[in-house]
């Protein structure tokens, strides 16, 4: 029976060799990310920068964007975001949050049901708060500081501290050029992004410790083998199950992004983008970051070893 191989047996690619060039492009992109967060920032949505959202769905056929832009621009609300969200008759309006409490919110939403009337179907009404949305956008960052140090101690336990350097490294790269990639493009930042980065960090962490775990079976194994050689060859070895994993993965986020509409595009673009940047990190940096490190062997198994060369030794006498 035979099996599909995405990547030829017995590859021999020098990722560590070529360690310098992938770490400049990595470098860049954060920097680049960085840069994008800083100028041009982040389209925050509702969850976090509060506000109104209403989902509604055209009775007469494709809603007429431009015009429920004029209808709604006059009304004195603010900052009014209207898009198509998934099918050609709904649509999304996002308003920004009024001054006032709870009452004047209600009475924009009044407001703009006044103008549409029954020519629409009002599917959902949400609002966030000022005290909310701060409150959540802080919950985001904990939730990804704390699922990072987590991750840190696992493998620090798991292997050795400087595994777990490695992994971190390549997890805070994979989260920057998240936010960076959100940034240039401007989708929506909202808490299913938060979720898409944590999952992102999961997946990531998973593929680095599958090589890590290859890692540390050929110290054991070849002691006297050049590290970057070592580090190649365990790359290498799990060059197959990481492609597979990850184009396999790739598949199911596809479809969920080209069929699974307008609520969860953002999750599914987050997710894509992390498998490809996750498992670029957990090849081409968190393997070749470990030459910079000093990888202890197993002092047990040269002791034993030595033993049973001394053992070898004497018998051939």
């Amino acid at each position: 029976m035979k099996h599909l191989h995405l990547v030829p047996a017995g590859t021999k690619f020098d990722f560590v060799g070529k360690k310098l060039m992938f770490f400049a492009f990595s470098v860049a992109l954060i920097l680049a990310s960085l840069g994008l967060f800083g100028t041009k920032g982040l389209n925050y949505g509702i969850d976090f920068k509060g506000g109104i959202m209403m989902e509604i769905r055209s009775k007469s056929g494709p809603a007429d964007i431009g015009a429920l832009r004029d209808q709604l621009g006059g009304l004195g609300l603010g900052e009014v975001a209207i898009q198509e969200f998934g099918e050609p008759e709904e649509v999304l309006i996002r308003i920004q949050r009024q001054d006032g409490d709870e009452k004047a919110q209600q009475t924009a939403v009044e407001a703009v049901k006044d103008v549409l009337k029954d020519s629409v179907e009002y599917r959902r009404t949400e609002f966030v708060g000022p005290k909310v949305s701060e409150e959540l956008f802080m919950d985001g960052v904990m939730a990804v500081t704390f699922a990072i140090g987590a991750i840190l101690i696992y493998i620090w336990f798991r292997f050795e501290w400087q595994f777990g350097m490695g992994a971190v490294i390549a997890l805070i790269h994979d989260v920057i050029s998240t936010i960076g990639i959100f940034a240039l493009l401007g989708m929506e930042f909202n808490l299913s992004t938060v979720a898409a980065i944590l999952t992102i960090a999961g997946y990531s962490i998973n593929d680095t410790v599958v090589v890590y775990d290859r890692v540390r079976e050929n110290l054991r194994k070849y002691k006297k083998m050049d590290l970057a050689e070592l580090l190649n060859k365990s790359v290498n070895e799990t060059l197959s199950r990481t492609v597979m994993t990850s184009v396999t993965t790739l598949l199911a986020l596809l479809a969920l992004y080209i069929l699974g509409g307008e609520v969860i595009r953002g999750f599914s673009f987050a997710m894509i983008w992390g498998i490809l940047i996750g498992t670029y990190s957990s090849i081409c940096l968190a393997v070749p970051i470990l030459t910079y490190f000093s990888i202890r062997r197993s002092d047990d198994e040269d002791e034993e070893n030595s033993e049973i060369e001394k053992v070898e030794g004497e018998g051939a006498v």
